[in-house]
């Protein structure tokens, strides 16, 4: 088996060992160009082991995995809306799909999503970090969901050089439509910091090679227990109903601006394994 990782480095971003953690944080979206218009807004998410969803079920009061609580996580949130996923597990799913990417079968996979509140989720972005048995990172998983109920995938193995002390860097051209105001063919930079005691997403969003978007989220982890999750759902009551309306009012806002519209087109796959720019993987 190839070893697609430095040697100095490839253990350096450990995840957590419990299975599940919280990570309240903020989010931050900044447009570029061709004119600037940023927001931001507090945010908590979840990190979840995929192979243990009854252990994480169990630690908090409040929360349940695949049935109705205050907060809870479902898999069919994340599952395929087709034939393809039925009686499959998460974690079989997340499994399989980095095999077909080419990489060996992970010994982990944590999920970081946000959970159902209050019945309600959506989530923009969910990202599966995939470790081998010595906790190194091997692949990544780009979940993005758009607000017409579509989702794209894209899946990255981990592969030389993209994995250093600042946390791993990986590139994908957009072949999902997201916002009408980007067209296809932008170049998503990925710079994450894996999630531990603190968790870095950041997309860097470039056209032409020009800078065009950038969308953070910073948390900082903290137990998953009933006294954490009640005292960040009294926080934050609203949260997941507040990122779909958020996303709806900035837009509009762009919109005003005199964004220029893109039409939605045709979806393109559901899941792609290679970068279009950088061609087919050899």
């Amino acid at each position: 088996m190839m070893d697609t990782h430095q040697p100095d480095i490839a253990t350096a971003f450990p995840p957590p060992k419990a299975a599940a953690m919280l990570y309240p944080g903020n989010v931050m979206h900044a447009r570029l160009n061709p004119f600037g218009h940023r927001f931001n807004y507090k945010v908590f998410t979840l990190l979840i082991d995929l192979d243990r969803l009854a252990e994480a079920a169990r630690s908090a009061r409040f929360f349940s995995v695949n049935r109705r609580n205050l907060v809870a996580f479902h898999e069919a949130d994340h599952l395929p809306k087709d034939d393809s996923s039925q009686n499959k597990s998460l974690a079989a799913y997340a499994r399989g799909l980095v095999m077909a990417a080419g990489a060996p079968a992970p010994h982990r996979v944590l999920l970081m999503a946000y959970p159902r509140l209050m019945g309600f989720v959506f989530n923009p972005l969910s990202v599966y970090f995939c470790y081998d048995k010595a906790d190194a990172l091997t692949c990544a998983i780009y979940e993005v969901s758009n607000t017409f109920g579509e989702r794209h995938t894209y899946v990255c193995p981990v592969e030389p050089g993209q994995l250093n002390a600042a946390g791993l860097r990986q590139e994908r051209t957009k072949i999902f439509y997201v916002s009408p105001f980007i067209d296809m063919g932008t170049r998503y930079h990925f710079r994450i910091l894996p999630p531990g005691d603190d968790v870095r997403l950041r997309i860097f969003e470039t056209e032409a090679g020009k800078p065009l978007l950038s969308a953070t989220f910073s948390g900082s982890a903290r137990p998953m227990n009933s006294a954490v999750l009640a005292a960040l759902v009294a926080r934050l009551p609203f949260m997941t109903l507040k990122v779909m309306a958020g996303i709806h009012w900035e837009a509009l806002k762009l919109w005003i601006k005199g964004a220029k519209f893109h039409s939605r087109g045709k979806p393109p796959i559901a899941t792609s394994f290679d970068d279009v720019a950088a061609g087919p993987a050899k």
